[in-house]
């Protein structure tokens, strides 16, 4: 596989990260990336959903 980044970038990256190759330096990114991109979703989800303001929580719970 060829990626094309800035190589000033890529090394910033690789020595901030303690990374041995390129690979695990662009693999790591990629992984940090799409987390970012998960939390973003559900932050953008949240406040979104309408909750049953008569759930018992507690009686789910076997508590009384």
């Amino acid at each position: 596989m060829t990626a094309l980044c800035d190589p000033e970038l890529l090394n910033e990256a690789q020595r901030l990260g303690l990374h041995q190759t390129k690979k695990e330096t662009l693999n790591s990114a990629l992984h940090a990336y799409i987390e970012k991109c998960k939390r973003k979703a559900v932050l953008d989800a949240f406040g979104s959903f309408d909750f049953d303001e008569t759930y018992d929580y507690k009686k789910g719970c076997g508590e009384e």
